[in-house]
């Protein structure tokens, strides 16, 4: 083991040997120069022991690779590098030491041919990390040195550098991409065991790159399928300023955008080099968008534990639900003493195993038998908290001496790293290249021939891209035509409750598809019921989304009014007229169909008035018929009486045929009935009225008696009126036939749940005025007549119980008309309309039969002394009598009046 560290001058490219002080060659300056036109101000040059006295493993061989380990961490204010890293750095950069220890110990493997390394720190650092990877390529620049002589005249001895054909490395995706920049000038081929960056996978740009782990497309697209199981649909992200962070959130959002359903809310930076109160003002950003409360976070250990401790500061405990990357993975050094708030935080990793081999063969390392690790020392302290003696150097009274007898395990805990794997799977894929390529190029040959004498980068790249063989977990290590290696990644989740032992558990596997144990997951609290993350709740069933415009998975809901039902869940549509939206809006129903029953208050009401109507006129119709020949049922004019009860009697008939459910011959009776009995009752009465008045007037001007007044010529008259109401009727019928509707609009309230359809027959509210519209006309013609008759003396005054029933007629609908048509917006309006026609018909015929008929009843029932012939009127008698009525009249006028005997008699 040698360092360059202990040669007496160095400097990039080549190593100048002389025995006194020269000035830097020329070929120097010119490399400088391109490093820094290629570069820019990334590239520092300096003479400083630091830059270019870098601490390197030389590890002798026939073919030397190169190693890129972070060792140490970012140096604080602007030094290169800060403390020992033990695990990404020391347990990494042993595991290439060991690789190469079993690789040269296998006889299957690379033959009579030893594996040699150049293994340096990039101390966390990307520019640092380009320095010190001009030791890869100084053997490939050509040298002058045709003008360089020491100052004895003496040309200078030129130590000859290692040739290094490949490069194991780096670790951060940021550092990989600045030394693949100047690797690939050179046409060095190099396998990173760490770098994920989707970056890396432009083959134009970085074809001599390749990696053993998959790029964070596939985890990135392995962290959406997990927000997307667990239900989320709004999350933030939060990347570390830089490659890794910066790539792995951008592939995680373009991911997104093209399979859709889940939208960022916050998309937040960590800067490099974060202010005071930084990550006190990422929070509060964060929570500018409770609602998301899924965190992506592809962010390096120390950006990790801030975000965490300032969670914590803001008493946020629980609320935010983080999904990590592989950088959070399964350590615990980001959680430590943080583990309530990182409780529930889902990680990933590609897919390892521990490899049982390394574990024996680091904790035998010892401060004796590592000597070849220079920076196991600093480890050695690091671990074990105690202090070397040096020469010249005293030993701090506060630290304990290491004795050199501590051993790794035992005195302290040790765990291996989690891409230890993937280093010995880099170095092997190299070794397996270089044996393909050995095989090929030198088949006879034991140890390595001219052919491979140098080792054509471009060659062992494609010899590297081809190897396929079981890795030391035993998956297979192969790669795409972009270096790529395919995606296999567990899934974990930091669990503290309900199991043995609080720490990550596996919960599930991304292999090209998500495979995640639901049932396995614990969140806050120890509740395993998965949190929500979504900007918007589901809408209730009925209810539509309103998008928020340019947010897709936010929206508003909005119910589904009236009569409209959801038909999607972007969409309201109204039901049919025949139909009302179901309870929960997402379908229609029909609308229930009603009709007026005998049960209903608005049925018993006009029915029990219509019943006790029919029994009173078939009562009058059975006195009049048994005592017919009687002398008050002569002088009330037995044809007419008959005919008049009639259309009394069909009166109280029609609401028995309002009530009765709604059929073809139901609504034919309900046309020819309805205004048919109001028609025969007031035809009737005109008649009579008409007569009279007639007669009285024409007793006036002459002693001959007017025509048609005899009782043949009175029916005549009053079946030529009813037949106009007949013949209407019947002109109906051809026109519009009987039948029944369905009318849903009638009853289609604000509320669909008291939407009803009724059956009825088609009648409308004008149709049902119109057929009572002749009835009408002849109740005030007949009412006119009666006022005409009020003069006629008592004694012959048939018309005065006539026009008392005209009058009470009128009135009766004069009131039915506003109540008719002053309910035609009310929920009930068919049966209102209904119960109002029907018991204003009854009270019409109750009038009728009350004034004209009851009185005589009651006369030839209960005073049938009364019922005698008395002497017969003539009509020269009823002449006289309209004379002197017309007299009396005069005199009454004129202020004289007197009383003269009627001697008429």
């Amino acid at each position: 083991m040698t360092s360059s560290g202990s040669t007496p001058f160095a400097l990039h490219p080549y190593v100048l040997l002389c025995t006194s002080c020269c000035q830097p060659p020329s070929g120097l300056r010119l490399l400088l120069s391109l490093c820094f036109w290629i570069y820019g101000p990334v590239v520092q040059v300096s003479t400083s022991h630091q830059h270019f006295h870098p601490h390197s493993i030389k590890i002798p061989g026939d073919i030397t690779l190169g190693g890129l380990f972070p060792i140490h961490a970012r140096g604080p204010h602007g030094l290169p590098c800060g403390e020992l890293k033990k695990e990404k750095g020391i347990h990494r950069m042993e595991a290439m030491l060991y690789a190469l220890d079993q690789i040269n110990s296998d006889p299957e493997l690379l033959p009579n041919i030893t594996l040699g390394a150049r293994i340096l720190d990039t101390c966390s650092r990307d520019t640092y990390a380009l320095e010190q990877s001009l030791t890869f390529v100084q053997a490939l620049i050509q040298k002058d040195t045709s003008d360089i002589r020491c100052s004895n005249g003496e040309p200078p001895l030129i130590r000859k550098p290692e040739r290094v054909v490949g490069v194991i490395g780096a670790s951060a995706s940021s550092v990989s991409i600045m030394v693949a920049n100047i690797l690939r000038l050179f046409e060095i081929p190099q396998v990173s065991y760490a770098s994920t960056a989707p970056e890396l996978s432009d083959n134009n740009r970085y074809d001599f790159f390749s990696r053993v782990v998959p790029p964070d497309s596939y985890q990135a697209q392995a962290m959406l399928d997990i927000v997307k199981a667990l239900g989320w649909n709004y999350v933030s992200t939060l990347a570390s300023e830089g490659n890794y962070g910066e790539s792995g959130v951008d592939a995680f959002m373009q991911i997104s955008r093209e399979a859709g359903g889940v939208c960022i809310a916050q998309s937040v930076k960590i800067p490099r080099e974060p202010t005071a109160g930084e990550f006190d003002k990422i929070i509060k950003r964060l929570m500018e968008t409770s609602n998301a409360r899924g965190v992506i976070i592809f962010a390096n250990e120390d950006d990790i534990r801030r975000v965490l401790e300032a969670a914590k500061r803001a008493n946020l405990t629980g609320h935010f639900l983080f999904v990590g990357s592989d950088s959070w993975g399964a350590k615990s050094s980001p959680i430590t003493e943080l583990e309530d708030v990182a409780e529930g935080a889902v990680t990933i990793l590609p897919k390892r195993a521990s490899i049982d081999g390394f574990d024996q063969y680091f904790m035998s390392r010892s401060l004796e038998n590592n000597r070849r690790n220079i920076w196991f020392a600093e480890f050695w302290e690091d671990d074990f908290r105690c202090k070397l003696t040096r020469p010249g150097i005293k030993l701090d009274p506060d630290k304990k001496k290491c004795t050199g007898e501590e051993r790794i395990g035992r005195d302290t805990p040790y765990e291996q790293e989690g891409k230890v794997q993937f280093v010995i799977d880099a170095v092997y894929a190299v070794a397996h290249a270089l044996h393909n390529m050995h095989q090929d190029l030198c088949p006879s040959s034991f140890g390595v021939c001219s052919n491979m004498d140098p080792v054509e980068g471009r060659a062992l790249l494609d010899y590297i891209r081809a190897v396929n063989f079981n890795g030391s977990a035993g998956t297979s290590v192969l790669f795409n035509e972009n270096g790529d290696a395919p995606g296999r990644y567990d899934i974990f989740q930091f669990q503290m409750t309900n199991h043995s032992h609080p720490g990550y558990h596996v919960i599930g596997q991304w292999t090209n598809n998500l495979r995640l144990n639901l049932e396995e997951m614990q969140w806050s609290g120890g509740d395993q019921s998965v949190p929500d993350s979504i900007c918007s709740f589901p809408c209730k069933s009925g209810e539509r989304k309103k998008m928020v415009k340019g947010v897709p998975c936010c929206w508003h809901c909005e119910l589904c009014d009236g009569y409209q039902y959801q038909l999607d869940e972007f969409t309201c549509e109204t039901c049919p007229s025949d139909m009302r939206p179901a309870p929960n809006r997402t379908t229609c129903r029909p609308t229930p169909i009603i009709k007026l029953e005998w049960n209903s208050p608005w049925a018993l009401v006009p029915a029990s008035l219509a019943l006790l109507g029919i029994l009173a006129t078939s009562a009058v119709v059975i006195t009049f018929i048994r005592f017919n020949d009687t002398p008050i049922v002569r002088a009330s004019g037995r044809e007419l009486s008959y005919v008049l009860l009639t259309g009394i009697f069909l009166i109280y008939l029609i609401t028995f045929l309002m009530i009765a459910e709604p059929g073809v011959v139901a609504c034919a009776f309900r046309r020819l009935l309805l205004g048919l009995g109001m028609a025969i009752t007031y035809s009737a009465m005109l008649t009579k009225t008409n007569r009279i008045y007639r007669i009285f007037e024409q007793g006036k001007r002459s002693v001959t008696p007017p025509k048609f007044i005899s009782p043949t010529s009175q029916l005549i008259i009053t079946f030529i009126l009813i037949s106009v109401q007949i013949l209407g009727v019947f002109v109906w019928f051809a026109v519009v036939p009987p039948h029944t509707i369905i009318d849903y609009e009638e009853l289609r309230p604000p509320n669909p749940d008291l939407a009803r359809g009724i059956l009825k027959c088609d009648m409308s509210d004008l149709s049902i005025i119109c057929c009572l519209s002749y009835s009408i006309v002849l109740m005030v013609t007949c009412t006119v007549y009666a006022i005409k008759s009020r003069g006629v003396p008592e004694t012959f005054n048939e018309a005065k119980p006539i026009g008392f029933t005209m009058y009470t007629t009128c009135i009766v609908w004069l009131a039915f008309v506003p109540i008719f048509f002053g309910t035609a917006q009310s929920t009930e309006k068919l049966f209102i309309q209904t119960a109002t026609l029907t018991v204003s018909m009854s009270l019409s015929a109750s009038v009728s039969l009350g004034m004209l008929y009851i009185p005589k009843v009651y006369v030839i029932i209960f005073h049938p002394e009364q019922n005698v012939q008395k002497r017969k009127r003539s009509f020269k008698a009823v002449v006289q009598a309209a004379r002197v009525s017309q007299k009396s009249q005069n005199e009454k006028q004129n202020g004289e009046t007197k009383i003269e005997p009627d001697r008429s008699q």
